[in-house]
């Protein structure tokens, strides 16, 4: 086993470090008047063994479609599209949340694609992992190894961080070995950054890097509070803003992963926007923090709590939103059958509705918006030509967009597409602008998703 996990003691591949030196220990001094000095080393001999290195190898499998004149040179039977295979490797960072069952929480861009996934631990042992299940929307996964004297690290309510709080990042960047930064809390709730279909990140100043991706970021305490995920890094290297999923959001899907294997999304069932100054002015209101509905879906979870279009959208089990998108967050994280308890403006007026959240299905505006931002408040369904849009939201990007109702989706780019599986996952291929084929009425064409 260990040869095969050559991987885990080299650095990644095509990644050259510049090695400063280091400054003598002796220089640094360990007590002052006798007394010792302030240290996060007592705290990281208990949390450090929880947090493992993540080594993955693979074989990616890329598509493209052949042009029409390739037939008439080769005959109506030759290839539509040309396959390559390209073999990968790759290097991340992992939490053990269960020392009993050898639950692991790391993120899905660590591990997608993996053919073989190798678990290093902080005592030197390689052990081939198990996928448990994965939400990529989410990016998070959930991996499974069979070994004695683990060391799981407890989770905090990430509910409870402020602005301000002490924060520690723990990884295996860049292949060195596992590495420990510090830093705080730089804000809460960042969501907009299209880097997750879900986001409601901790966004934190700890130095995280290249295969930090998967790794504990915790308190003082030494309890999860987060797994590391992005960072802004316009130069390739870190620059002190860096983004961690927070522990609440993972202990839901964590559930739902153990139980079922796989992610069931609940779903309130509305669509909306963030409340700006422009509409808390309208409505006469001071805070400009909250989510705006613009519309509530018949017999959803909204409707039967009593959640109308207009009422505003202030706080989820009593912790308050700053956004639509946080709301979607939060709500896209729990499992189908949730009850939750959202704080609401109405009229002027704050009231409290409790909602039990259904089921996502194909039908579903949130599903919409999971597939394509740009596809927010259209209801899709699957048809025998592709995906039709059967309704949809006046306001709603996917209006801006320009899909009308009765538009069935029949491809993207020059990939054709049968159902919404399909759509959703070559939407997640493409980056930038990206070309849907549609059928509307007898006609064929275009329209581009920016």
């Amino acid at each position: 086993m260990k040869t095969k996990l050559s991987l885990l003691s080299a650095a990644l591949l095509g990644t050259s470090l510049m090695v400063m030196p280091a400054v003598s220990q002796a220089a640094i001094p360990l007590a002052v008047d006798g007394q010792e000095l302030p240290s996060l080393a007592p705290m990281l001999e208990k949390t450090t063994p929880a947090v493992v290195a993540v080594a993955v190898s693979g074989t990616h499998v890329s598509k493209q479609r052949l042009p029409d004149a390739f037939r008439y040179f080769f005959g109506p039977n030759a290839p539509r599209e040309q396959v390559q295979e390209r073999p990968f490797k790759g290097l991340g960072s992992g939490v053990i949340i269960d020392a009993k069952k050898g639950y692991i929480v790391t993120n899905n861009h660590v591990i997608d694609g993996a053919d073989e996934i190798l678990i290093g631990l902080h005592d030197g042992r390689e052990i081939e992992a198990k996928l448990i299940g994965t939400d990529a929307e989410s990016d998070v996964a959930l991996l499974q190894i069979e070994a004695k004297n683990l060391v799981a690290l407890k989770r905090a309510d990430s509910d409870e961080l402020k602005v301000g709080d002490f924060a520690v990042a723990i990884g295996n960047p860049f292949g060195l070995g596992q590495t420990v930064t510090s830093g705080i809390v730089s804000a809460m709730g960042r969501s907009g950054l299209g880097i997750e279909m879900l986001e409601n990140f901790i966004q934190t100043d700890a130095a995280i890097n290249s295969g930090n991706s998967g790794g504990a970021l915790v308190n003082l305490n030494g309890e999860l509070i987060g797994i590391n995920t992005a960072i802004v890094a316009p130069g390739g290297g870190n620059v002190g803003i860096g983004f961690a999923i927070p522990a609440n959001m993972v202990n839901n899907l964590v559930d739902q992963l153990i139980e079922h294997g796989e992610v069931r999304r609940g779903v309130l069932g509305v669509s909306g926007r963030d409340l700006d100054s422009e509409l808390a002015q309208g409505f006469g209101l001071d805070s400009q923090h909250g989510g705006f509905v613009n519309e509530v879906m018949p017999d959803s979870a909204a409707d039967k709590a009593g959640i109308k279009a207009g009422d505003i959208i202030i706080s989820v089990n009593g912790k308050p939103i700053k956004s639509f998108q946080e709301l979607r967050a939060k709500i896209g994280t729990m499992g189908a059958g949730a009850k939750v308890k959202l704080g609401l403006i109405r009229d002027g007026d704050e009231k409290t509705v409790t909602a039990v959240l259904g089921e996502a299905n194909q039908q579903t505006e949130t599903a919409a918006g999971a597939v394509h931002p740009m596809l927010a408040g259209a209801t899709l369904e699957n048809n025998k030509k592709g995906v039709e849009i059967t309704e949809i939201a006046q306001g709603s990007p996917a209006a801006a967009s320009g899909l009308l109702k009765g538009d069935i989706i029949v491809g993207v780019n020059r990939t054709r597409i049968e159902d919404l599986k399909e759509l959703k996952a070559e939407l997640k291929e493409q980056h930038g602008a990206v070309a849907l084929k549609l059928l509307r009425g007898n006609n064929s064409l275009y329209l581009v998703l920016r």
